[in-house]
């Protein structure tokens, strides 16, 4: 069960003096009770990043009064201190609610509520303001008249963009707004099928890349295949660097995302191959052999089990390409003009990727004994193969590469597109937020974006045979292991057909066939080498998928075809 579902005591919750002075949210006197009260509150939140790391206090740094419809909150900045380490910055705007609205929350929102109030003229609870509905509209109406809310040490700045009346509308009543449910390290406010409003919960200084190059590609690049952004929210304190708080942007009406719809037709694509009488195909999964598969055309046979997706995937590598060209687009700003990828650039990748693939090994050798047996099996075979790893990844300083080195994605997979029935939109270019803002903002070869799309097939094709072997529709997944190989090849293949057929136009990838497989294959498996890594730490019984994944980049080094 869910901790945001979990029903509270208010008996057992926490209680703050009096909030409230003169009709407006005062937080002065609750402040020590609230602080005392947030790390337990903290820890509770799936935005929460900090859960691995034992919390010295927390402590609010900044209180932003924001008044709305008769009524007020703030937006507190808290500063996490932890007993190693930097500290963490977090955003959470709370409000006092009473009597049925109150109630409401209890039922419905349970997870947003911090304390009660208890004092005169302050009976009620105090909640995160994103559970008042009258807040998310006040937001919204915030940015559209550029307000500006001051606090004695910072201000918070409501913009819109120039696509503010178009998306938003002129004198347009707002649906009442709902926290989106797939809340992970931000939270998403929806109205209805129209807007929707993301609020950063982990701050740092500088420009959110979400924000950076959603804006690019609504107001410069003209790019249709990505939520028009309408406007931000942003706080300034004297000469730091400005944080990025929130985006507000159009709202796509989808189907879900491109994962779910992949492992939808995944369960179709399992049903034939399971009720045909063609012989089990055996296919190499090498970067070397998925491009050169993208030069041909599929086999009639790939075509009917596969079925439409099949060209779904091809369309989701245009639209891809197409994004990377309107990201390229710009040569006069220096944050999105093209650079070159020299030598010393490889070099720095070589390194990079090198060292984190030491490191990562050497937590699964120390974990070894400890995984179950199938997952230990596969993960021996990886470690056989340390050596043949930092092989590929020294391929990227024999030559020069003639890449370009451009703003992308940066955590592109299924997850971060929508399928909209016909077609597919690009959403999330908040980048990792595991890693610091200005390295989200590097620029970096087009093909990382493509490894992620890449992984993230594989990713799926094995999830879902997962999912049919918990039901019981098949024996094991080693019972359509060959079939899934089968699908990954003429998926990913065929997006990279989808991919290469418009970029080959540009100069972001090397010319020669063999750079863009060094470049490929690196990137490739440093994806993978990621995935194992994270999935040691959170899911030991996907820990397989990336280390099938490893082995079978790795297999035999040369190009084998079908």
């Amino acid at each position: 069960v869910s901790a945001e579902t979990v029903p509270i005591d208010l008996a057992e919750l926490a209680a703050v003096p009096s909030v409230r002075r003169d009709g407006q949210l005062d937080l002065a006197p609750a402040r020590r009770a609230l602080e005392a009260q947030l790390p337990t509150y903290l820890r509770g939140r799936r935005w929460f990043a900090g859960k691995a790391r034992r919390i010295k206090e927390a402590r609010i740094t900044d209180t932003v009064p924001v008044p709305y419809k008769n009524r007020s909150a703030a937006l507190l900045f808290v500063t996490v201190e932890y007993t190693e380490g930097d500290p963490d910055t977090y955003l959470l705007p709370v409000t006092l609610l009473e009597g049925e609205q109150a109630v409401q929350v209890v039922e419905r929102l349970p997870h947003l509520v911090l304390a009660r109030a208890n004092g005169p003229g302050s009976e009620g609870l105090l909640v995160d303001a994103l559970a008042d509905p009258a807040f998310g509209i006040a937001l919204v109406e915030a940015i559209g008249r550029r307000k500006r809310f001051a606090s004695e040490t910072g201000s918070v700045v409501a913009q819109p963009t120039r696509a503010f009346r178009r998306v938003v509308g002129l004198g347009r009543q707002l649906p009442e707004p709902v926290p989106g449910r797939a809340e992970q390290s931000n939270t998403s406010l929806v109205y209805g099928d129209h807007l929707i409003l993301k609020l950063f919960r982990r701050l740092e200084p500088g420009l959110n890349p979400e924000l950076e190059i959603g804006r690019f590609l609504t107001e410069r690049a003209g790019f249709a295949h990505t939520p028009p952004v309408a406007g931000s929210l942003e706080y300034q304190s004297g000469t730091a660097e400005p944080m990025t708080l929130g985006i507000l942007q159009a709202y796509v009406v989808n189907e879900g995302d491109a994962w779910q719809y992949t492992l939808d037709t995944l369960g179709g694509y399992l049903e034939r191959v399971l009720a045909s009488q063609i012989d089990s195909p055996d296919v190499s999964l090498t970067a070397a052999n998925l491009l050169a598969l993208a030069a041909e055309e599929p086999p009639a046979d790939a075509y009917e089990l596969i079925d439409t997706y099949i060209e779904a995937a091809h369309l989701l590598g245009r639209r891809t390409a197409e994004l990377h060209v309107a990201l390229s687009s710009e040569h006069d700003d220096p944050a999105f003009r093209p650079d070159g990828f020299s030598l010393q650039d490889q070099r720095s990748v070589y390194e990079s990727m090198r060292k984190f693939a030491v490191q990562t090994l050497q937590a699964i050798r120390r974990q070894l004994a400890h995984l179950p047996e199938p997952v230990r099996i596969a993960a021996e075979q990886v470690l056989a193969r340390e050596a043949t790893i930092y092989d590929v990844y020294r391929e990227l300083l024999r030559r020069p590469l003639r890449a370009k080195r451009i703003r992308c994605h940066g955590d592109y997979h299924l997850g971060q597109v929508l399928y909209t029935g016909r077609d597919f939109v690009i959403v999330d270019f908040e980048g990792e937020p595991a890693r610091p803002v200005g390295e989200r903002r590097l620029k970096r070869p087009a093909v990382v974006d493509i490894a992620g799309m890449l992984r993230s097939f594989h990713y799926a094709a094995y999830a879902a045979a997962f999912d049919h072997a918990q039901r019981g529709l098949i024996q094991s997944v080693e019972q359509v292991e060959p079939w899934l190989r089968y699908w990954y090849a003429w998926v990913a293949s065929r997006f990279l057909q989808g991919y290469l057929g418009l970029i080959r136009q540009t100069q972001l990838l090397p010319p020669d066939p063999d750079s863009l497989c060094v470049l490929l294959e690196a990137y490739m498996l440093d994806k993978a080498v990621y995935e194992a890594g994270y999935e040691l730490d959170h899911r030991r019984d996907w820990l397989a998928i990336p280390l099938r994944g490893i082995v079978e980049l790795l297999q035999h080094r040369q190009q084998v075809r079908t």
